[in-house]
């Protein structure tokens, strides 16, 4: 059979499954998202299944499905809003990153597996999935709440850690000078500070420019503005979700607001595929030797992701209903700790270091959007009394 068509049947059967098990996840009234990961695991390598041809499609399919979801993200707010959101929890930013960089530093020292190796896995437990979060807080309508703006500053303050981080880890991969390590962080730095800048001061340019009455072009300039952005951040070593995010913050006011109700339907259906992908990255053979030490490290994780948000959201002024719901809001990993993983270990850091980093996102990226879930009555309760 044409290896067109096989990739054509391939992928509706994945959409087709997706569209079932979304279907299931509302009948029984919880989060989709952990029903994709299971159906990624069984559709990988080593699963039930092997795709064939459509696994290169579907990781690009992924990768749009991430822009989609912080760049309709980004539309929620305006650059204002961003900046004295970021001003205001600098502090709650630090503490996520102290915290949170700890227990994988420690546990990879502790294991023996080197300072390199330590400073990748720091990057794993540090860095919560702007992805999934932001599908969270769509899907349990949190968007509205107070806390909110909280936990996208510190969404916003992860990523461009990571724009400086990740520079960082691959100097020290690679073994490069201090020299050429410090040139790649200015080039990440620089290119945030520039994309920023734009947001801020040419905010009205950029929404000129893709103001239209008619929808279908509206989208089309939106989608491709932000897909240009990702793109020469990813270039030049900047997480392509942090310049998505910024074109969003970008266009606000009315504009904001019909074009995410354009890019709703279409961002839906590529974070499935993306929640998919992570799921085929997976080798479900390699996670039980290290299930329980990745058990054991997620739940260290999800203890300082709640203490962290619920610092950020005090410190804001938000009740104990609103901390809690910041703090489970941040529990998810998935997009950037995989990246970090796949770097140091193409790289030789250690080869255990691959499956622990692959079983405790996975159980991170499927636990935070049930938690959330599960708890949400007992949060509602807490409000009420308050």
């Amino acid at each position: 059979m044409h290896s067109t068509a096989i990739l054509f049947l391939e992928f509706g059967f994945v959409i087709l499954g997706l569209g079932v098990l979304g279907a299931m996840a509302l009948r029984f009234g919880i989060s989709p998202i952990p029903l994709y990961l299971l159906a990624g695991l069984a559709f990988g390598q080593g699963g039930i299944v092997p795709l064939a041809d459509s696994e290169e499609f579907i990781s690009v399919g992924a990768e749009l499905g991430v822009i989609l979801l912080l760049l309709t993200l980004g539309l929620e707010y305006n650059a204002d809003e961003l900046v004295s959101s970021l001003r205001g929890n600098l502090r709650g930013g630090l503490v996520d990153l102290v915290l949170n960089a700890a227990p994988g530093a420690i546990a990879a020292l502790l294991l023996g597996w080197g300072p390199v190796a330590a400073v990748a896995m720091a990057g794993v437990t540090y860095a919560t999935s702007s992805g999934i979060t932001a599908k969270v807080l769509s899907d349990l309508g949190w968007i509205g709440n107070r806390e909110t703006p909280v936990v996208l500053s510190l969404l916003v303050f992860e990523d461009l850690t990571m724009a400086l981080y990740l520079p960082v880890l691959t100097a020290l991969l690679a073994g490069l000078s201090l020299l050429n390590g410090a040139i790649t962080v200015a080039i990440a730095l620089g290119t945030v500070s520039v994309v920023l800048l734009v947001a801020l001061r040419f905010g009205r340019f950029i929404e000129a420019f893709v103001r239209s009455p008619n929808s279908e072009v509206l989208l089309l300039k939106v989608v491709g503005l932000a897909l240009v952005v990702a793109g020469l951040a990813q270039q030049l070593q900047v997480s392509a979700a942090v310049g998505a995010f910024l074109v969003g913050i970008a266009v606000s006011g009315e504009l904001a607001e019909d074009a995410r109700a354009l890019l709703t339907p279409i961002r839906d259906l590529f974070a499935a595929v993306f929640f998919v992908f992570f799921g085929l990255q997976t080798d479900p053979r390699a996670i039980l030797p290290v299930a329980g030490l990745a058990a054991a490290l997620a739940l260290v994780s999800m203890i300082t992701k709640l203490l962290a948000g619920a610092y950020a959201a005090r410190r804001a002024g938000i009740a104990k209903a609103g901390q809690a719901r910041a703090g489970i809001a941040m529990i998810p990993r998935g997009e950037f700790n995989i990246v970090i993983a796949g770097l140091a270990v193409g790289a030789g850091a250690h080869p255990d270091l691959g499956p622990l980093a692959a079983a405790y996102v996975l159980i991170l990226a499927a636990f935070g959007p049930l938690a959330a879930r599960l708890v949400q009555p007992f949060i509602t309760a807490i409000a009420k009394r308050a």
